[in-house]
């Protein structure tokens, strides 16, 4: 009898910190990590800099094929992404559907203040690729929290925290992630 695969969208604001919990995850769980943003540089296109609607859904679609042939294998499956709107969390939940796999959600919690702290950092000394503030300005005005999700919440000062990422991990392993229905 074979497992069942797990798909795990991270969900948060840009700079919470979700692409670094993605990573130690999948260290801790032995999962693959789906990078939305690493699809879109391939594609030559960068988020921060606005990407037209048409151009994020071609990359959704590689990102679902990608996924979907991880899962079949049975490769767990870290999705990273804002996770915002809620249209997009649905989506996922679909695929794992699809997929027969398990879906869980993490968000990580940030207020605005702390993300304009990391905005302005990451200008002085770069890390990632910049947001543009009429980008962030659309994305924070647009991001609907999984408040009623079932999400498994960090808050973004803790997602280097070994103590909360095996927390996380654990609740993922149990399966604590609403099962896609």
């Amino acid at each position: 009898m074979s497992r069942t695969a797990n798909l795990t969208l991270m969900c948060g604001l840009s700079f919470s910190g979700k692409s670094t919990l993605a990573r130690l995850l999948a260290h801790e769980l032995r999962a693959m990590v789906l990078s939305l943003d690493d699809i879109n540089e391939e594609r030559g296109l960068y988020g921060g800099q606005g990407i037209p609607g048409e151009e994020w859904g071609k990359t959704l679609r590689i990102a679902e094929e990608r996924a979907g042939a991880q899962l079949r294998a049975g490769t767990d499956v870290i999705v990273d992404d804002t996770g915002s709107p809620r249209f997009v969390r649905d989506h996922w939940r679909d695929v794992a559907s699809r997929e027969k796999a398990r879906f869980s959600l993490v968000w990580v919690q940030m207020d605005t203040a702390l993300q304009q702290k990391r905005l302005r950092q990451n200008r002085c000394v770069p890390v990632r690729n910049d947001v543009t503030d009429e980008v962030m300005a659309d994305h924070v005005s647009g991001f609907e929290p999984p408040t009623e999700e079932g999400a498994i919440a960090i808050d973004a000062r803790d997602v280097r925290d070994p103590r909360h990422v095996r927390r996380i991990a654990d609740e993922l392993r149990r399966g604590d992630g609403r099962p896609a229905s």
